[in-house]
């Protein structure tokens, strides 16, 4: 049986993700509340926003960059980066 947790994005029980994505109490927090759904689609939306912006993920700026792209997302806030030209699926 997999594993379910209440969704922060999706606001339902869906199933969880199987490991932390990285260490420390951030990743806890992520595997805890964050579907494996929420977090496929967080992971194809930071790499259009990394090519799209031309980020070196090295930098400082750009790490806090997509940690604050990474908590609107999966808060579901409408301030959240897109790419430009970007539309919603209909």
């Amino acid at each position: 049986m997999t594993r379910q947790v209440f969704c922060r994005k999706y606001q339902t029980e869906m199933e969880g993700l199987d490991f932390a994505p990285f260490p420390g109490a951030k990743g806890q927090e992520l595997f805890e509340t964050v579907s494996k759904q929420a977090w496929q689609e967080w992971l194809k939306h930071q790499t259009t926003l990394i090519n799209e912006k031309r980020l070196n993920v090295f930098e400082a700026e750009a790490k806090k960059f997509l940690e604050e792209q990474r908590e609107k997302f999966l808060s579901n806030d409408e301030s959240v980066e897109k790419a430009e030209g970007w539309t919603a699926e209909k």
